[in-house]
């Protein structure tokens, strides 16, 4: 993202320690950004950034995204800490198999729904006045980043609640969108395929079209950059979700009845 010799940029990523986050953050890092970096593993946050340039720069934040005060707290002090706020990328997310018929399964729907979409929101928030104030005086792009997945473009069998919190991500970020374009804040919807990460490593299923974490970074990145509204990463996987969005229902019906179902987990 170019801004026009205002200086590194100042991205804040949650979700941070591992996955997606870790290779955003290095991503970024490469490209001279401040990072604030916010996950609940205190150890693995500290590992990450003594392994990126400029370590002295970043900040790293041990809490839980279901904590929102804390998410508030950490944001203020990384804006102080960096002088501002430039990009924020809702990462933070589980996906665990869940089935409606099994009372057991429904705090781990109430988790995953905490989790991937109340938390982005929660993430969002403390950071917005700051980025309507940044548009008023400076000439810095500031971008607000939400990651959907392709599994919230069609409900698949297995993952009610993964499927639910994604597309909940999906239509949140838009009208989060609309919201935010009369202030000039940009607002990104990232929708993963199969990346290779922790999360899909234990898929007892093939994945297709799989992406090296990094790939996945360096596009996301890009995307961000351009501002685009909307992207699904790796384009193969964009054009699946546009042929399962036009299917009739008794056709999706047919093809994904029987699909494998990711594993379940309990609650923590």
């Amino acid at each position: 993202m170019n801004n026009q010799g205002a200086g590194p940029e100042r991205v804040f990523i949650t979700g941070a320690s591992s996955g997606l986050g870790a290779a955003l953050a290095a991503q970024y890092a490469a490209q001279g950004a401040t990072l604030g970096l916010l996950a609940r593993r205190s150890e693995m946050l500290d590992r990450l950034i003594a392994s990126l340039p400029n370590p002295e720069r970043h900040r790293a934040y041990a809490v839980d995204v279901r904590d929102h005060a804390a998410i508030a707290t950490a944001a203020q002090a990384f804006m102080a800490h960096a002088g501002g706020i430039d990009v924020v990328i809702a990462n933070a997310g589980i996906s665990v198999g869940t089935l409606t018929e099994f009372a057991e399964d429904i705090p781990v729907f109430e988790a995953v729904i905490a989790t991937n979409v109340v938390a982005t929101a929660a993430t969002f928030a403390p950071f917005i006045p700051a980025m309507k104030a940044q548009m008023a005086t400076q000439n810095r792009p500031a971008r607000l980043v939400g990651i959907g997945s392709v599994a919230g473009i069609r409900g698949l069998p297995g993952a009610e609640a993964y499927s639910a919190s994604k597309a909940a991500v999906i239509s949140y970020c838009e009208s989060l969108r609309l919201e935010m374009k009369p202030y000039g804040i940009r607002v990104v919807t990232i929708c993963p395929g199969y990346i290779d990460t922790p999360m899909t490593q234990v898929n007892p299923y093939p994945m297709p079209f799989l992406m090296a974490p990094e790939k996945f970074a360096a596009k996301a990145a890009r995307t961000i950059a351009a501002g685009s509204s909307y992207k699904v990463i790796p384009w193969q996987m964009g054009v699946v979700a546009k042929v399962l969005r036009m299917l009739p229902n008794p056709l999706y019906d047919l093809a994904f009845a029987k699909a494998p179902h990711k594993p379940r987990k309990a609650a923590s």
